[in-house]
């Protein structure tokens, strides 16, 4: 989860640390040990990322997962403090209660954890993976030879960049990962939430048409001068040859000043931009990829059609995908899917989904 986008509006949902205790955050007794954990990126002026590893009392040389975080600044627990949700506390103490080792850690410049956020992109994250690949690999108290990766969201993008590249991986899951580029996921999010909070279809129409032709300058253009002239020229023109549209009233000097705060994130127009598939295409190691069927963010037969398209391009054999009934993009079970719902339900993760990934990983780390 986690940026939440309309054509001309942001929303960046933080997450910091927790308020009052939910179900499923675990308790003791524990059958695995904590450690506290430094590992290095030396990619990117050797910040040190901290972290927790979990490690099963009665399992050796355990497979490990290493824990990658959706967009939005993030602790290790993946915490959600306006939902009040840690989803990756709960998916770290259920893998390891399995058998399985996690490594999850606080992302650069959030709590623990050195470096810059408001500067980095997708791919300045896969650094920070790469790093804890390394790190794993220096452990004599895992089973170095099965590390992989469990993405959330943006994680789900991450992950594929980085076992594209990293033929050592053994696994990767995909939880609510796009499997088309960000234009395509914050429009189909736009459609999909306005829907359903009862807008009339003819402004989602004419709002995803503006959206459209923004995202595709964007897209095509690296000049931020040349992408400004083109976005304001656009505009007018529509609204020049489409006086009865509905938004045309809408479209002033001040908003369109104000889609030109796109250029100020470097992380926005990498998301816009980059195409899954082109790393998908490169993933052979075993894929489980998994949505909710009410996910308003990450919407499941889009993303999972694409995530298999991209997939059998490299003949990759072993790749399971899962739409899970009255789940939402946390993985909660819900009634409609809506952002505002996720406070008010009690459920962190769906014990389905957990188990899901725990057997799906411990079959293909066998």
């Amino acid at each position: 989860m986690k940026r939440l986008f309309t054509l001309f509006a942001t929303l960046i949902v933080t997450f910091l640390h927790g308020q009052n205790e939910r179900p499923q955050d675990p308790k003791p007794p524990f059958n695995y040990t904590s450690e506290a954990i430094n590992f290095i990126n030396t990619e990117a002026d050797s910040i040190k990322l901290a972290g927790t590893l979990t490690l099963p009392k009665n399992t050796k040389n355990a497979p490990v997962a290493i824990l990658i975080s959706g967009s939005g600044p993030q602790n290790r627990n993946e915490e959600v403090t306006q939902f009040n949700h840690r989803p990756f506390w709960v998916l770290a103490d259920f893998l390891s209660e399995h058998g399985i080792a996690v490594l999850r850690y606080d992302d650069r410049g959030i709590a623990e954890s050195e470096g810059d956020f408001s500067t980095a992109t997708t791919f300045d994250f896969a650094t920070d993976v790469e790093a804890a690949i390394k790190y794993l690999k220096t452990r004599t108290d895992i089973d170095t030879t099965k590390i992989g990766l469990i993405g959330h969201s943006e994680g789900g993008l991450i992950a594929p960049i980085v076992a594209s590249k990293n033929k050592t991986l053994v696994f990767c899951v995909l939880l609510a990962g796009p499997g088309v580029n960000g234009a395509e996921i914050l429009k189909s999010q736009s459609r999909k939430i306005a829907k359903l909070s009862g807008t009339p279809e003819m402004y989602i129409n004419e709002n995803e048409k503006l959206s459209s032709l923004i995202y595709s300058i964007i897209q095509n253009e690296n000049d931020n001068d040349i992408i400004k002239t083109k976005i304001t020229d656009t505009l007018n023109d529509y609204k020049f040859k489409n006086p009865m549209s509905p938004i045309a009233n809408a479209i002033t000097p001040v908003m369109i000043e104000q889609q030109f705060k796109v250029l100020n994130s470097p992380w926005l127009l990498t998301f816009i931009r980059t195409e899954p598939k082109d790393y998908l295409e490169k993933t052979t190691c075993p894929v489980l990829a998994l949505n909710g069927s009410k996910d308003v963010q990450v919407l499941p037969k889009l993303n999972l059609e694409s995530i298999s398209n991209a997939l059998k391009l490299t003949n990759n054999k072993n790749v399971t995908l899962h739409e899970l009934a009255d789940l939402n993009h946390l993985f909660q079970t819900c009634k409609t899917g809506m952002i505002n719902e996720y406070s008010s339900i009690e459920e962190t993760f769906s014990p389905q989904a957990l188990k899901i990934i725990t057997d799906w990983i411990l079959k293909n780390t066998q």
